[in-house]
């Protein structure tokens, strides 16, 4: 089941447990606007190539569009709309004054020069301005782009609206970017986890943990998870994959990977096929990458007791059915990976405010942030009799439909 498929029907089961009338679960669907633009550019050595790109802005009811923009050879219309609508529940599950939108370009970003990604961004950025704005549609990173690519946005939007830095998040701290932002995502799923840990009266401290994806998100939450004493016996990114059952040492492991750019050759780990890290036995796994890791193929052999899902759909709903049936806790990516949205709200504030935090401030808040939330999804799982992730679904949805019928939403 593809990505938009999967988020719909996870949608539609929480609009059955809230009892939401057909025509308001309807309009709460459909996207507000769907924009696809060509962008055309001069290649270094001279040759025109064009790409697609696309922005799906999904509700505005509790405040401005909120999502990433993606560089990457998958990026497609369904996608795009999937995740703009996980965005919106997304938004609303951490009480952020947002809604969802996402976007991206169909390209290979290590195919291009830094050149030329400036280029494609910032004929992007052209195509899309009057589109975007810090009350209406404020993007970030997300795969395949990063706080440069923000700050080409940021400065091809300003050239039409003037100086703008709200305009975007994920920025370079000296561009207005928050302090924190970088392990944000990272950061709140570490927290996310020590809530439902100790909701089950355990900690990281001692807990064994495999960690697929070892990118930003990745590699924030391994070295979180081993300052706080958890073990860390198994990562992977496209490089390769190590196990190590006594435990990674993380700090070691980062530098290796600065001077190598792989995992492999590590030599306080040994080497492992990619996909073993899924069905390895471990406490605690988390999935920090593609969507769709997790099928009716391989959650059969998962060993793990709790899935934290750091990466945007990686779990299938098929494989969701079957563990729950062997009773592994999943905590939804709707949640577990909020961290980062949550600190972008942050940048915005400060951005809007012309007052910048430091980096404690930003923790703390996150902190209390992800903490609420956790909490807020457990009792709308006690009061529905649900799983954690129509908990967070009934949270997400409830509060964008309250907003829909308050701004005066006719049925």
């Amino acid at each position: 089941m593809n990505a938009l498929a999967a988020t719909n029907r996870n949608f539609r089961q929480a609009a059955r447990i809230l009892g939401l009338d057909s025509k308001i679960e309807n309009s709460l669907l459909i996207p507000f606007r769907e924009i696809k633009v060509e962008c055309t550019i001069p290649k270094d050595d001279g040759t025109l190539v064009s790409y697609i790109g696309f922005r799906v802005q999904h509700d505005n009811a509790r405040g401005p569009m909120k999502g990433g923009i993606r560089f990457h050879p998958e990026v497609d219309p369904d996608e795009v709309n999937a995740l703009a609508q996980l965005m919106t529940w997304k938004t609303a599950v951490a009480d952020l004054p947002y809604g969802g939108a996402k976007g991206g370009i169909g390209c290979k970003p290590k195919d291009l020069t830094t050149s030329e990604l400036e280029r494609l961004t910032r004929v992007f950025t052209q195509k899309i301005h009057d589109l975007i704005g810090d009350n209406t549609d404020i993007p970030a990173p997300d795969m395949g782009t990063n706080a440069q690519t923000m700050a080409w946005i940021l400065d091809e939007y300003s050239k039409f609206h003037g100086y703008s830095p709200a305009v975007v998040t994920g920025k370079p701290v000296d561009l207005g970017g928050s302090l924190g932002r970088e392990a944000a995502t990272g950061r709140g799923v570490v927290y996310a986890t020590e809530a439902l840990l100790a909701e089950h009266g355990k900690s990281i401290e001692g807990l064994t943990f495999a960690i697929q994806g070892f990118g930003n998100v990745g590699s924030w939450a391994a070295r979180l998870i081993h300052e706080r004493g958890g073990k860390v016996v198994a990562v992977n990114d496209i490089t390769g994959a190590i196990q190590n059952p006594k435990g990674i040492d993380i700090p070691a492991l980062l530098r290796h990977k600065d001077a190598t750019g792989r995992l492999d050759g590590f030599g306080g780990a040994e080497t492992m096929a990619p996909d073993e890290l899924l069905t390895i036995r471990c406490d605690v796994l988390i999935p920090c990458a593609l969507g769709g890791v997790l099928n009716r193929e391989n959650a059969g052999d998962v060993k793990a007791q709790y899935i934290i899902e750091a990466a945007n759909h990686p779990t299938d709903p098929e494989a969701d059915d079957i563990l729950s049936k062997k009773g592994v806790i999943i905590l939804p990516d709707i949640y577990a990976n909020a961290g980062g949205v949550t600190v972008s709200y942050f940048e915005w504030v400060q951005n809007i405010q012309g007052f910048m935090w430091d980096e404690e401030k930003v923790n703390q808040e996150l902190s209390r942030y992800m903490t609420r939330a956790f909490r807020e999804i457990k009792n709308m799982s006690r009061t529905h009799n649900c799983n954690l992730r129509m908990g967070a679904f009934t949270l997400g949805v409830n509060r964008v439909a309250r907003a829909t019928f308050l701004r005066g939403w006719e049925a």
